[in-house]
């Protein structure tokens, strides 16, 4: 679910009985992801997200926002 959500996952790290995903996943992207996490967990996981950095968006997508901003 992350990378189908332009994500990256950095990393993985058992903790107690729970598997700890790292990813990187622009904001715009974790819409509705609280939902999809639990139905994909059966309820069980959780996640946590804070501001990690700024990157360019996509051309296809910059294009996309530009479109839709202009009422195109």
């Amino acid at each position: 679910d992350v990378t189908a959500r332009r994500g990256r996952v950095d990393g993985m790290e058992p903790r107690g009985n729970a598997q700890v995903v790292n990813a990187f996943v622009p904001l715009s992207e974790m819409f509705g992801y609280a939902t999809s996490l639990r139905s994909n967990t059966q309820g069980r996981g959780t996640y946590t997200m804070y501001f990690d950095h700024y990157a360019e968006v996509p051309k296809s997508i910059a294009d996309e926002i530009i479109k839709k901003n202009k009422g195109e």
